[in-house]
C-alpha cells in the first residue's frame, strides 16, 4: 500500500462538548484506484489535520483497515469494488465513507444500506470532504460519550446505598431514610413507615425484614385495608372450631404463622377500632387468643406497620400510635426527590425489558423532560406503569413523549398559581371522577382503575366531597 509522503501533522486541538480537547489526528484510509484522486484527498486531508494513507483497490486495503479510523473509499475499482469491500469488512471495522462518480450514485446509495457511513459524489469540494468526516467525527464522539454516560450509570448504580432491589434513590432524604432503616433493623422495635400510596412502604419493610436478625424465619404481610372487618380478627388471631358459624375447623392466625418472624400489617389505618385494642395488648405483652377460646398462646413476633394516611383520633387509637410508631420512617413522595427519577427510569426500564424480553431503549429528550415534570400522584407505582406503557406502544428503540401517558397535552397552572400540593390534590380528585363517571358510580370497580383500596377510595371520595 502507498503511504502519505507528506510528513504526519501534529495532534490538533478540537472542540468536543464545549471543552478543548488536545487528541491525536484521527487516520483516514483513502481507497481509489486513480492515482490523481489519492494525491488530491491526501493533501485536502492532511491539511486538515488527518494523518493519511492511501491504497488501491479494496484487496489492498483489507490489509490496512485494523489500523486507521476512517475509510474513505471508492464505489468502481478493480480487483475489489466498493460494496465487495464492504461485505469483506470485519464487525470492528472503522466508519466507511464511499465516493461515488457521475452514474453510480445508485451503488453508494445501495452501499450505504449495506452499512456506508455516508457517501460523497465526484467532483468533490474540498470542504465537502472535510464537513463529510468532521459529521461522521462528530456522530462517533457522541456514541462514545454514549457508551461512557452507560458505564458511568452502572457505576452510580452500585455505589447508591439499596437494602433491598426495587428501592432506589440518592437524594439526601433517602440516604437519611435508608441509614435510620440500617439502624432499627437489627433491633426488634416496632416500625411504622408513613407515605403516600406508591412510595415503596412493602419495599422497604421487607428490607428490614432481611436486614434483621430474623431473616431466616417467617415473613408475612397483610392488607388490613383488603379483609373485611367481620373476618380481619379471625385472620390476624386465628379461630377454634366451632367459634362462629362456618368454624368448621381451627385456624392458625399471622401472629401465629409469623412466629420468630416479621408480620407486616399494611393499611394500618383501616384496623377496626375494635380490633386496635386487642392489638395493642399483644403488642404490649406478646399474648394471642384465638376467636372462640380463652387460651392464651404467647408468640415472638416483630410488629411493622405501614399507613399511606394520617393514624389520627378518633378513627385510630393515639396509644397504639405511638406503641407503633417506636421508629417512624417517613418516605418522601416521587415530586420531593426528582434527583432520583433519572436513576429510577434506568432501573425499572431495566427490570422490566428483562421481565418482558425486548430490548432496552432510549428515552428522547422530551420524553425525559416530561417525566422530570410530572407530579407523580401515584409515586414510584405509577412512574413504573408509565414506563410499561411506553414500551408496549414505542417504536424503532426511542420512548418518545407521545408514548407517555399524558405526554400529548399540557395542563399548566393558571394564575401563576405553581403549588405542587394543590395541583397534585385536584389531579387526584379528577382522575377519581373520571374513574367513578366511567364505571357509572361502581367504587369496586373505580378502586380497581385507580390502584387503590376499596377502603382508601371510600376516603378520598369523602375527603373530596364526591359523594351523592
Amino acid at each position: 500500500m502507498a503511504q502519505a509522503s507528506l510528513p504526519a501533522p501534529a495532534a490538533v486541538t478540537r472542540l468536543d462538548y464545549h471543552t478543548a480537547v488536545t487528541t491525536p489526528p484521527l487516520r483516514v484510509l483513502v481507497v481509489d484506484d486513480e492515482e490523481n484522486i489519492r494525491y488530491l484527498l491526501q493533501l485536502i486531508l492532511t491539511r486538515a489535520g488527518y494523518h493519511v494513507c492511501t491504497a488501491t483497490n479494496g484487496r489492498e486495503a483489507l490489509l490496512s483497515v485494523a489500523e486507521v479510523d476512517i475509510v474513505l473509499c471508492d464505489v468502481r475499482m478493480p480487483e475489489l469494488d466498493g460494496l465487495e469491500f464492504l461485505a469483506a469488512l470485519p464487525a470492528s471495522a472503522p466508519p466507511v465513507v464511499m465516493m461515488s462518480a457521475y452514474g453510480s450514485v445508485d451503488l453508494a446509495l445501495e452501499a450505504m444500506r449495506r452499512g456506508a457511513y455516508d457517501y460523497v459524489s465526484k467532483p468533490f469540494k474540498a470542504d465537502e470532504i472535510v464537513l463529510t468526516l468532521r459529521k461522521l467525527e462528530e456522530r462517533e464522539a457522541l456514541a462514545r460519550d454514549r457508551a461512557a454516560l452507560a458505564v458511568e450509570n452502572a457505576r452510580l448504580a452500585e455505589r447508591v446505598s439499596e437494602p433491598v432491589e426495587g428501592f432506589i434513590g440518592r437524594s439526601p432524604s433517602v440516604q437519611e431514610l435508608l441509614r435510620v432503616l440500617r439502624r432499627a433493623a437489627p433491633h426488634d422495635s416496632t416500625v411504622l413507615f408513613t407515605g403516600e400510596s406508591g412510595t415503596g412502604k412493602e419495599v422497604l419493610a421487607r428490607a428490614l425484614h432481611r436486614l434483621s436478625s430474623r431473616r431466616d424465619q417467617p415473613w408475612v404481610a397483610v392488607n388490613c385495608a383488603a379483609i373485611p372487618d367481620a373476618l380481619l380478627e379471625s385472620e390476624l388471631f386465628g379461630h377454634a372450631r366451632g367459634a362462629f358459624t362456618g368454624a368448621v375447623d381451627t385456624r392458625v392466625g399471622l401472629f401465629e404463622q409469623a412466629h420468630c418472624g416479621t408480620l407486616f400489617l399494611d393499611e394500618i389505618g383501616d384496623l377496626p377500632t375494635a380490633l386496635q385494642g386487642k392489638l395493642l395488648r399483644v403488642l404490649e405483652d406478646g399474648v394471642i387468643r384465638r376467636l372462640g377460646s380463652n387460651q392464651a398462646r404467647q408468640v415472638d413476633v416483630r410488629v411493622v406497620a405501614a399507613s399511606a394516611r394520617p393514624l389520627t383520633a378518633p378513627s385510630f387509637r393515639e396509644d397504639l400510635y405511638y406503641r407503633l410508631a417506636v421508629v417512624q420512617l417517613h418516605l418522601p413522595p416521587l415530586r420531593q426527590r426528582v434527583e432520583d427519577i433519572p436513576l429510577l427510569i434506568q432501573h425499572l426500564l431495566g427490570a422490566l425489558c428483562g421481565r418482558m424480553n425486548i430490548p432496552l431503549p432510549r428515552l428522547s429528550d422530551e420524553a425525559m423532560r416530561h417525566l422530570l415534570a410530572c407530579p407523580w400522584p401515584g409515586n414510584v407505582r405509577q412512574l413504573e406503569h408509565a414506563l410499561e406503557r411506553a414500551l408496549l406502544v414505542h417504536d424503532g428503540g426511542v420512548i418518545q413523549l407521545g408514548d407517555l401517558p399524558g405526554g400529548h397535552q399540557a395542563d399548566p397552572p393558571s394564575s401563576g398559581d405553581l403549588s405542587i400540593p394543590r395541583h397534585t390534590m385536584e389531579l387526584e380528585r379528577r382522575l377519581i371522577a373520571q374513574a367513578l363517571s366511567q364505571t357509572g358510580g361502581n367504587r369496586a370497580a373505580a378502586a380497581r382503575l385507580l390502584e387503590l383500596s376499596y377502603k382508601a377510595l371510600l376516603y378520598k371520595i369523602k375527603e373530596y366531597e364526591l359523594g351523592n
